[in-house]
């Protein structure tokens, strides 16, 4: 009988990634979501069988952080996430066989701002703001009722780089279109993991038992927005390009709906816990991932 894996929020980027990785290697995955034809969220009795003897419960539920922050956006936001964190924990406790492992989304947002040192686990400050208090919320929902029988483990993820999803469709129509230079200053820091790593990360804390508690799932390579930027021109090749002044990034995240907190906060953050582990990252360099995103080896 196949070992389970159950990936609730299953349908965007990260999550068909993981469950396809997860399926080539053997196990039955099973996805909750709002729309899926098989367990959607107002289905209790459904979810708590699926949990039943799972291997692992994966978490990524959440509305995109990528939108306005209106106060309707930002109560969506932060409900999508810890409602849903609640109702799973609701349906672990009533499993008579949990799941053995969960690991919940988290965001790399948590740090404040940082130009000046990077931040791990131990030695990095939370930040403020609205990003801040969502990740703040989550992980408490996540942390604040024990489970015995079920080991929990929340990555911190950067931001996630893949081919044919996530941010790199933005990032290359901006550098297609000539807006291919620094953002802002250029010098805020772009911490980053490539997808892959992401799924082997999670299969690393499936195999060590003793790790629990928050990771930094981010590459060990953070690079400034400049050196990100310049890495994809020189894949890209765009005839010209301009840098964006802060004043028209903020005119920009207006028409098409986002917020240039995205692009502008300066995240530096390293995967101190995970390398302590033994983790070994497949793309520990912007460049390696973006020569496997750009098909160049």
């Amino acid at each position: 009988m196949k070992q389970k894996i159950i990936i609730a929020g299953g349908t965007g980027f990260i999550g068909q990634y993981l469950m396809k990785r997860f399926r080539e290697a053997g196990y039955e995955v099973l996805l909750i979501s709002r729309n899926s034809s098989r367990i959607t969220w107002t289905d209790a009795h459904k979810i708590r069988t699926a949990l039943e003897g799972a291997e692992a419960l994966i978490n990524l539920a959440g509305k995109s952080v990528d939108c306005r922050y209106t106060e309707v956006n930002k109560q969506i936001i932060l409900g999508s996430r810890v409602q849903t964190t609640k109702q799973l924990q609701l349906a672990v406790d009533q499993c008579s066989t949990p799941p053995k492992l969960w690991i919940n989304s988290s965001t790399a947002t948590i740090y404040r701002h940082a130009e000046d040192r990077p931040m791990d686990e131990t030695e990095g400050e939370i930040g403020t703001g609205f990003s801040v208090n969502v990740a703040k919320a989550w992980e408490q929902a996540f942390f604040e009722h024990p489970t015995p029988a079920t080991r929990k483990v929340a990555l911190r993820t950067a931001i996630v780089l893949g081919k044919g999803g996530g941010v790199m469709a933005p990032y290359t129509r901006l550098v297609k279109f000539g807006l291919g230079g620094s953002q802002g200053s250029g010098r805020q820091v772009f911490s980053w993991i490539h997808i892959e790593d992401v799924y082997q990360i999670i299969r690393f804390v499936m195999q060590q038992p003793s790790l629990e508690g928050v990771y930094n799932a981010a590459a060990p390579g953070p690079v400034f927005n400049q050196q990100f930027m310049q890495a994809l021109r020189e894949r890209i090749r765009p005839p010209v390009y301009f840098s964006s002044p802060e004043w028209l990034l903020q005119l920009g995240a207006q028409l098409i709906g986002t917020e240039t907190e995205l692009v502008l906060k300066s995240r530096w953050v390293i995967p101190k816990k995970l390398q302590e582990a033994g983790f070994q990252f497949r793309y520990p360099t912007v460049n390696e991932a973006l020569d496997e995103i750009f098909g160049e080896k």
